[in-house]
């Protein structure tokens, strides 16, 4: 097999031209190809600066998870904290984990924070969300947002060779005359997503906070609303604790 480390966005998209594939940490890779065989032509972005790029409002999709610390809003940070262990953690990537892998650990978080994402396609370089990011897997060269004024995560534990583990990622984004909460659950390997105006403060009932009875109701009405009753009662929870201030962290 042959790796190419293009060291600009015009090389990369020569390499995709020539059929070379996308790698990433290539920790979901390597047993299928020990079993099927390897590909001629493979490409990793590690030396591209346009795909690792790392701040408060944007991750390059060749960072490994194990960088994104402080600096990242909080349920980005937890997420990619809890995908699988610190050896996988210091190879696997943002665009492999989002786009080559059938859990997408990152997913919830990233629509939570509404991110947006800069791809690269044999006809060049485009700006798309995440529901075509995830149909079409194209290379993602980045992943932008607006720091949202609070986040919070959370991941139940999961059985090992079971079905993965209920996530919940949400976050409060400041919006003209408000604000807007996002959440997003991984359920299965379902993810959801759900958003509906909210207020911004933290005094509960006094009229300039957020009514948490009412966010909620607005939630029951989408498909997040339709989850099982126990992933349910973690949204809620969620939810509850990041609209009145007292949980704006992670489990």
């Amino acid at each position: 097999m042959l790796l190419r480390l293009p060291t600009s966005v015009s090389e990369a998209q020569e390499c995709l031209a020539e059929g070379a594939v996308p790698i990433g940490g290539a920790t979901l890779m390597w047993a299928t190809w020990q079993r099927d065989g390897f590909p001629e032509l493979a490409m990793s972005l590690r030396e591209l600066p346009e795909a690792n790029v790392l701040g408060p409002q944007t991750v390059g999709g060749a960072v490994v998870l194990h960088r994104i610390r402080d600096g990242v809003p909080d349920v980005l940070r937890s997420a990619a904290a809890q995908v699988g262990t610190g050896a996988v953690r210091r190879t696997a990537t943002v665009g492999g984990n989002l786009v080559g892998s059938t859990l997408r650990c990152l997913l919830p978080a990233a629509l939570a924070l509404d991110a947006r994402a800069t791809v690269l396609e044999s006809d060049g370089v485009h700006e798309t969300d995440l529901a075509e990011l995830v149909a079409k897997r194209p290379v993602l060269l980045s992943l932008r947002w607006r720091e949202p004024i609070a986040c919070a995560y959370r991941k139940l534990p999961g059985e090992a060779g079971g079905r993965p583990p209920l996530v919940v990622a949400s976050a409060v984004h400041a919006e003209d005359g408000g604000g807007r909460l996002r959440v997003a659950v991984r359920d299965g390997y379902e993810v959801l997503s759900a958003d509906t105006a909210c207020a911004t403060g933290t005094d509960t009932g006094t009229g300039t906070g957020p009514d948490v009875d009412e966010v909620l109701d607005a939630l029951r009405s989408t498909a997040v609303g339709e989850l099982p009753a126990g992933a349910w009662d973690v949204v809620r929870s969620q939810v509850a604790d990041l609209l009145t201030g007292t949980g704006t962290g992670s489990d």
